[in-house]
């Protein structure tokens, strides 16, 4: 049965442990020294060594070696027993499995018995802070006067959840994340002893998004590899972890630094199209976006792991972008990435991130509109034309015709002119809107570049008395950067208003909050259709 590549090569030795030297060199003095404390406390972010130097610890003051230097010698057969899980002196509980009193009470009833095979009793408490007050009261003075034969190693990922009470009665050692070039190394050692072959820029792709746990970044190599002597390139590396390409997260900046809303939504598209992690581009975003604040504040003298056509292209973004911009995108990405992945639109906090950056632009003068009134379809006839004109009189009928007729002609009251000019105008449907919906989006893109990404949020819900358009959004947050956006509402209506030859007014609601009024039409018919259930009013 095969085994993850973090646990097949697992340090077996204090000198393997890749980062963490400030910790392994002191407890290798204090063993050969013969000065080991009865109570550590190693914290530290996941995935950074803890574990290992615990059990590293426990092997080396039971090694066998004659030598307290070349302690652990990995070569013994107490050193074997604990590779190999079956050393029964070692003691390995989980506390958060183990979390309350009648455990620890276990413990201590059982920590006076003698060792089976070593000189200690190593006992290795992980993730201590989850353990109840009961339980850390039990431990306390245990901990503080163990048997001479018994020694203590707690780990855990909080410390500030351990009580300072047990502090105080630990050696407590801190476990540091590791940098990139440590992890880009130890995975070209994992990937010379798997025979794997793997392309620089992979490599860094995982050390990347490791984000400074190696055993996170030994366990994504595990997860690309397929057979012994595979290729692994960095085309696959995306693919699996779901990550853009760096030129996206690029060009996704340069679309925020130049207020461009709709080039930014179609990359984002674009990337998750393509099988980007919506959350995943997110913590890109904000990495990148990390890099050029820290850039910035620094003057360009920051050292990166980047090359240095890398560096200069963040330095020139770094030189366009404002400092307090930096910080809220930061905020706006680092927020979208911690969103749920369970959510039904995953792509929308990252959408939402986008939009939020974009300045509200004033409106311009609405040329630009009528000068493309030509381009859009043909407007649907939404009054009967006038009648032909009748034929002229001969003048002694226009004499009598004078005389005998005193209302005006009817057909003045229909023209397209006047009943554009009457409050209200010609009445419109929601048919209408949504069949000019395209073209009124494209049109508000030529006002308003930003506008086209709003609307595309939205979608018309009814018409209501004097032509007011009610445009329903999904989101209050939508609905609020539409209202907040100056001259967005009477964009869209005048627009409306030259498509449909008619005055139109439109307003927002959540579309959840809305109820669609029904026609007296439509209330009669229904009324019919249930028989006389529904009473008319």
């Amino acid at each position: 049965m095969s085994q993850a590549l973090y646990r097949k090569w697992r340090p077996a030795r204090f000198e393997q442990v890749v980062g963490q030297e400030h910790v392994t060199h002191t407890l290798q003095q204090s063993v050969a020294a013969d000065r080991v404390g009865h109570a550590y406390l190693f914290c530290g972010p996941r995935g950074t060594g803890k574990t290992t130097s615990a059990r590293l610890l426990a092997k080396a003051v039971n090694c066998l070696d004659p030598d307290p230097a070349k302690r652990p010698c990995d070569q013994c057969t107490i050193c074997k027993a604990i590779n190999e899980a079956r050393f029964l002196d070692l003691i390995e509980i989980d506390a958060a499995s183990n979390t309350g009193v009648d455990d620890i009470r276990d413990l201590r009833d059982k920590i006076n018995f003698a060792p089976n095979e070593g000189r200690f009793k190593v006992y290795i408490i992980d993730e201590v802070h989850m353990l109840s007050t009961a339980a850390f009261n039990a431990l306390l003075k245990t901990l503080e006067e163990p048997p001479p034969h018994a020694k203590f190693v707690l780990a855990t990922t909080e410390e500030h959840k351990v009580p300072a009470t047990i502090k105080s009665r630990c050696q407590q050692f801190n476990f540091r994340l590791l940098t990139q070039a440590e992890i880009v190394a130890r995975l070209q050692w994992l990937a010379a002893q798997e025979d794997l072959t793997i392309e620089p820029e992979a490599l860094a792709l995982i050390a990347q998004q490791a984000a400074g746990s190696i055993r996170d970044g030994e366990s994504l190599l595990d997860q690309l590899v397929i057979a012994p002597g595979d290729a692994i390139t960095l085309e696959r590396t995306q693919q699996v972890l779901g990550t853009a390409s760096n030129t996206a997260v690029i060009q996704l900046i340069n679309a925020w630094l130049s207020s461009d809303g709709a080039g930014g939504l179609a990359l984002i598209h674009e990337a998750l199209a393509s099988g980007t992690d919506a959350r995943q581009f997110c913590r890109q975003m904000v990495a990148y976006l990390r890099q050029l604040l820290l850039l910035q504040a620094a003057g360009g003298e920051l050292a990166l792991d980047v090359t240095e056509d890398q560096k200069d292209v963040m330095l020139a973004q770094a030189g366009r972008a404002p400092r307090q911009g930096l910080i809220e995108a930061v905020k706006r990405f680092n927020e979208a990435a911690m969103s749920p992945a369970s959510s039904w639109q995953p792509q929308l906090p990252l959408e939402m991130a986008f939009i939020e950056l974009l300045p509200d632009e004033p409106l311009p003068e609405r040329v630009v509109v009528k000068q493309t009134v030509a381009e859009r379809p043909s407007p649907i006839k939404t009054t009967p034309p006038p009648p032909e004109p009748a034929p002229e009189p001969e003048p002694e009928a226009v004499v009598e015709t004078a005389t005998a007729v005193v209302p005006p002609p009817e057909p003045v009251e229909k023209k397209p002119a006047e009943a554009k000019n009457v409050s209200g105008g010609t009445a419109v449907s929601v048919a209408q809107i949504t069949q000019f919906w395209r073209s009124m989006i494209n049109e508000a893109g030529n006002v308003n570049r930003n506008l086209p990404a709003l609307l595309n949020m939205a979608k018309p819900l009814a018409v209501e008395s004097k032509n007011h358009i009610v445009l329903g959004f999904d989101y209050p947050i939508f609905k609020d950067k539409f209202d907040n956006t100056q001259g967005a509402a009477q964009t869209v209506g005048e627009i409306f208003s030259d498509m449909l030859h008619a005055t139109c007014h439109v307003r927002c609601v959540v579309t959840s909050e809305y109820t669609v009024p029904i026609s007296k039409e439509e209330f009669d018919a229904l009324a019919e259709e249930l028989g006389g259930i529904v009473r008319k009013e």
